[in-house]
């Protein structure tokens, strides 16, 4: 179970009611808000309180004590200057922690402009991640930490890497990346891998590095034929 923080939701359209729902399976303290009445009652019974009030209106929103929320969602869908305004004020009411949803590039950037912490394109991001995985099919998930950094799980199906040790294959000088977790074929997973620990027959191994160094790597642990 994750450590149990406080979220707030604001806005509950398809993305802010996903995010509901996967918060609160994860155990988590969510207060949903939107304007509309009707899908506030319908969350009412799932999260810990559902509001119906205005994320434009401070008054509002410093009423519902906003700024003591461990993490914000921003998920307002189409009203662009809407966002804006509620990621203002849930910065100036002292929110560390906001996460927006945008519609385009250029609302991403006036969002993060204005103080959110994340900013995401829900439709945009799964396109990329389809798309990045039909071109690199041996590279099982990734996420992007910063512009210069990406986490990676790979699939290591390239015999001239069984049998050999971290150190024996030197990822970190001959690719530029750091091995942080091993998962063998059975599951077992090794999160502290040391540099004799040996690399088996479709191990999955999680790197850190920059996306280029990444799949560089990806395309040499594909199995050679």
């Amino acid at each position: 179970m994750a450590k149990k923080e406080s979220y707030a939701v604001i806005g509950i359209g398809q993305f802010g009611a996903a995010i509901c729902e996967s918060l609160v399976a994860a155990g988590q303290e969510v207060l949903a808000i939107d304007t509309n009445p009707e899908v506030v009652n319908e969350l009412a019974g799932t999260v810990m309180r559902a509001i119906i009030a205005d994320a434009q209106d401070e008054d509002a929103l410093r009423e519902l004590d906003i700024g003591h929320f461990d993490h914000v969602y921003i998920s307002i869908g189409k009203n662009v200057e809407a966002s804006i305004m509620a990621t203002l004020i849930a910065k100036d009411l002292g929110v560390s922690d906001i996460i927006c949803r945008a519609e385009n590039v250029n609302h991403a950037r006036v969002l993060e402009r204005v103080g959110a912490d994340l900013v995401v394109r829900p439709e945009h991001d799964i396109a990329k991640r389809l798309v990045f995985r039909q071109l690199n099919p041996s590279m099982v998930d990734y996420v992007t930490l910063s512009r210069e950094t990406t986490l990676a799980e790979i699939d290591i199906n390239n015999p001239k890497f069984y049998g050999k040790t971290l150190d024996e294959l030197d990822f970190r000088n001959k690719f530029r990346v750091n091995v942080i977790i091993i998962v063998s074929e059975d599951e077992e997973i090794n999160q502290m891998p040391q540099a004799d620990d040996v690399i088996r027959p479709h191990d999955k191994i999680t790197v850190v590095g920059n996306i280029n160094d990444i799949k560089r790597l990806n395309s040499i642990v594909q199995e050679h034929k």
